[in-house]
C-alpha cells in the first residue's frame, strides 16, 4: 500500500519528467560496483554545473552532474522526489518502517525506473564517515542533519563535496533543504515546482482544518521518570515552524526559548504558564500516557486540564514534521493535522 499523500503524485510526476529527457541521465557518469550507473528519471538543467554551495561548515563545489549520491538526514527524500536514486541514505531508526526506511521514500523510489534500494547508514553513534568514503560518492547531501565540522572536514579531505546545513544542526527548513538539493543535483527548476506544490498542500490542509488557523500551540515532551521539567520545542525546530506555516501561532512562553536552540526546559513550578489552545506531545503506550496525564504537574498545564491535547504514540505520523521533506510532509498533513484539529475542538487525542 502506498502511503504517500495523493496530493504528492503530480509533484513526483513533474520531478520524473524534467525537460522531457527521461532516462538519458542513466547513461553517463560514474558507475557503481556492478558496473551500472545509478538510476535517474530526470536530467539536470542546462548549464547547472559547476556550482558552489555555501554551508555553515564551508563550501561544496560540484564540477559536474553527480550520480553517486549519499544523503544524511532526510535528503534522500528530496533526491528521490527529483527523480534520482541515491546510493546510500541515513537509516531511519525512529519513526521509520521495519526496513529502516519510510513508506513515502520507498514509494518514490519505485517511480524511478531501475532504481535499487540504497545502502542504509546507521548514524546512531556518529556519522559513518569511513563507510561513506568507501562508497566513493560524487557528493554528500546533508542539509538538515547531525553532520559535524569534523565529519565535513574528513569527507572534503577525501575529495568529496559535502552540502551541509546552512545554519544550526537540524534547523534547516524544508524549503531550504529542497532548494539546496535541487542546486546540488542541477535540478533547481524541478525543486521549485515541488516546493510550490508542497506549499499548496499546506494551504489546502489549513482550509480543510479551519480549527487550526489562528490557534496557539505548544509542542512539548516529557520524561516519564522525571517530570520536574517540561521540554518545549522552540520555533527553531521544524515541528513548530511547519505548524506556523499552517497558520497556527506560538504563545509568548515559547518565544522565551530564544532562537539559538531547538528546545528549552520549563520547570514544573511554571507548568501553569504553558497556556495554549492545544498541547502536542509524544507517548510510548496508552497506559503510560494516561498515567502521566493525571499527574499534578501535567494537570496544571491548561490545555491538558481542559482536554485540548494530542499525545501521539505513532512517531511515523509526525516524522514528516520533525524531519521534514517534500515527501514526508504530505503524510503528516493527512494523518496528524486532523488529530490536532480535533483536540482544539475539545476532543483529546491519545493514539
Amino acid at each position: 500500500m502506498q502511503l504517500t499523500s495523493l496530493r504528492r503524485v503530480p509533484a513526483l510526476a513533474a520531478a520524473t519528467s524534467v525537460a522531457m529527457l527521461g532516462l538519458s541521465a542513466c547513461a553517463t557518469g560514474s558507475s557503481d560496483e556492478t558496473g551500472s550507473a545509478p538510476a535517474a528519471n530526470s536530467s539536470a538543467d542546462a548549464e547547472a554545473f559547476p556550482v558552489t554551495i555555501e554551508s555553515t561548515y564551508g563550501e561544496a563545489t560540484i564540477e559536474e552532474e553527480p550520480e553517486r549520491i549519499v544523503t544524511l538526514g532526510v535528503d534522500g527524500d528530496n533526491v528521490a522526489a527529483l527523480g534520482v536514486a541515491p546510493i546510500a541514505v541515513q537509516k531511519m531508526t525512529w519513526g521509520g518502517n521495519e526496513a529502516g526506511s519510510t513508506d513515502w521514500f520507498d514509494a518514490a523510489l519505485e517511480e524511478i525506473d531501475g532504481a535499487e534500494a540504497p545502502e542504509l547508514l546507521d548514524t546512531t553513534d556518529a556519522v559513518p564517515t569511513d563507510e561513506i568514503i568507501g562508497l566513493e560518492p560524487d557528493v554528500v547531501i546533508a542539509t538538515n542533519s547531525g553532520l559535524t565540522q569534523d565529519d565535513f572536514d574528513k569527507l572534503t579531505a577525501a575529495g568529496i563535496p559535502v552540502v551541509a546545513h546552512p545554519g544550526v544542526q537540524w534547523g534547516t527548513t524544508w524549503e531550504q533543504s529542497m532548494e539546496m538539493t535541487g542546486e546540488a543535483l542541477g535540478r533547481s527548476a524541478a525543486a521549485e515546482e515541488i516546493i510550490a506544490e508542497t506549499k499548496a498542500d499546506l494551504e489546502a490542509t489549513a482550509e480543510e482544518n479551519p480549527e487550526i488557523v489562528g490557534a496557539s500551540f505548544i509542542w512539548a515532551f516529557f520524561d516519564p521518570t522525571d517530570i520536574s521539567n517540561v521540554g518545549v520545542y522552540t520555533t527553531v525546530d521544524n515541528r513548530p515552524a511547519i505548524l506556523e506555516e499552517l497558520g497556527m501561532v506560538s504563545p509568548p512562553i515559547v518565544e522565551q526559548g530564544g532562537t539559538e536552540a531547538f528546545f528549552f526546559n520549563v520547570s514544573a513550578e511554571r507548568a501553569a504558564e504553558l497556556d495554549a489552545d492545544v498541547l502536542i506531545s509524544y507517548g510510548t503506550t496508552p497506559e503510560e500516557s494516561e498515567t502521566l496525564l493525571q499527574t499534578p504537574v501535567l494537570q496544571s498545564i491548561p490545555p491538558i486540564a481542559n482536554g485540548n491535547y494530542v499525545i501521539t504514540l505513532e512517531p511515523n505520523d509526525t516524522l514528516g514534521l520533525s524531519f521534514p521533506s517534500v515527501l514526508g510532509i504530505p503524510y503528516a498533513l493527512d494523518h496528524f493535522v486532523p488529530e490536532v484539529a480535533a483536540a482544539i475542538g475539545g476532543e483529546p487525542q491519545v493514539y
